[in-house]
């Protein structure tokens, strides 16, 4: 598995990275098994009043003389939905591993999401939100879908702010079945109408998770004194950051994040806080994970 600057090398070929980044993740999205009278068989159990003949393992029988019934698993394709934030502050750099950002980051994560669900069979689709409008590939499965999913992945450019509310609620009409959606943002917009939608997405009882991505220049505050930073969204300049600053932008940053985990615990919402600098693999392994518990 190749570590992040390796993985930067090959960004023009978003196949090899994904590829590189999947070996030896280890799972899938989901289980997508049920167990029931399927196609392929799992165990065998004891007859029970009910069951059908046909299921009965008569070879079994001759062997054991009691009826055991073959239980199968079938498929449960669950359609996965990708929710990319390319707005304006995803361009934000890494300072320390050159040609990272936030965008390349969440934009990946996005495509191995997407690559697992197209090798479990189930259907995906895709939003890309930038510049106060959303884009929109509807789900559907199989090679050439993951082909056109990544595509639309690499021309997403970061660029202006969310869209409005009423925009982004009428973007979820893809919402009519029980889905799994992986948003991927730099939650700095907090509340926001994405915060609303993926909530509104929760209350209908979709799977949602939320990945949200910060540098390490971010995290600890390791700014250049004296430089003047502007707004990446709304272009207005700010004053220059000094050594007197930092405590204060810390704070602000942990108040600000404390509330985002606080609104994610209380609509069920699994949040996975990254940095851009983690091992792709590692935090995908994280933002994939089951949780622990679930309420309906």
């Amino acid at each position: 598995m190749l570590e992040t600057p390796a993985l930067l090398a090959h960004s023009a070929d978003l196949e090899l990275v994904i590829r590189h980044v999947l070996a030896g993740l280890g799972h899938g999205i989901h289980a997508g098994r049920e167990r029931g009278a399927g196609v392929e068989f799992s165990e065998y159990r004891a007859y029970a009043p009910g069951d059908e003949w046909r299921r009965v393992d008569w070879k079994l029988l001759a062997r054991a003389d009691r009826y055991y019934v073959r239980e199968a698993e079938r498929d449960s394709h669950v359609a996965s939905w990708l929710v990319l934030d390319a707005t304006a502050s995803m361009a934000e750099p890494s300072r320390r591993v050159d040609g990272l950002s936030k965008h390349w980051y969440a934009r990946t994560a996005l495509a191995c999401v997407a690559a697992i669900a197209q090798r479990q069979g189930d259907a995906f689709g895709l939003l890309v939100i930038s510049n106060g409008k959303v884009e929109f590939t509807q789900a559907s499965r199989g090679p050439r879908h993951l082909q056109r999913v990544l595509a639309a992945l690499q021309r997403a450019t970061p660029s202006g702010e969310l869209p409005d509310a009423e925009t982004l609620r009428a973007s979820l009409h893809f919402a009519r079945s029980q889905s799994m959606v992986f948003a991927a943002s730099d939650a700095l917009d907090w509340p926001s109408p994405l915060e609303e939608a993926l909530v509104r997405l929760r209350h209908m009882r979709h799977d949602v998770r939320l990945l949200a991505l910060r540098t390490e220049a971010e995290v600890e505050a390791n700014f250049a004194a004296g430089r003047a930073y502007r707004d990446p969204e709304e272009g207005a300049r700010l004053h220059s950051f000094t050594r007197a600053d930092r405590d204060q932008y810390h704070a602000a940053l942990e108040s600000h994040f404390a509330a985002v985990r606080s609104a994610c615990r209380q609509h069920d919402v699994p949040l996975c806080e990254a940095r851009i600098e983690q091992p792709l693999a590692e935090v995908l392994r994280a933002w994939l994970r089951k949780p622990e518990a679930r309420r309906p």
